[in-house]
């Protein structure tokens, strides 16, 4: 991988790290606004449980979305040490257009394959 791809991955890497953040930021901010509304206004059962499922879902997005930021901060951290690009499991060359698609791979498409096909009930 030339230096300029490395460039370009990492500055992919870093707006979408910030895009992320912004909408995990206001997804929680939203989630704390509903929760304060449904705490101060007095409301029927039925709401106040649909309310809570919304919440709970929120934040089982937040979590989610936290791995991603995860990933992404791995995959800025394996162009740092230079083994970003390189399939974690077979150690070959990730494919220009997975990264491209999904700059934090850390498989390549036939070993991403060969894992999903092993968890599959």
């Amino acid at each position: 991988m030339t230096n300029a791809d490395l460039t370009l991955h990492r500055t992919r890497l870093f707006a979408l790290r910030a895009q992320l953040l912004g909408v995990m930021t206001q997804m929680e901010d939203d989630a704390l606004k509903d929760h304060t509304r449904t705490t101060s206004i007095p409301t029927d059962s039925g709401e106040l449980g649909s309310e809570s499922a919304d919440q709970e879902l929120t934040f089982s997005l937040l979590g989610s979305e936290r791995g991603v930021l995860d990933q992404i901060d791995a995959a800025i951290g394996r162009i740092a040490d230079g083994s970003y690009g390189r399939c974690e499991k077979c150690g070959k060359k990730i494919q220009k257009s997975r990264l491209d698609a999904v700059p934090y791979a850390v498989q390549c498409v036939p070993c991403a394959s060969q894992r999903e096909e092993s968890q599959e009930p």
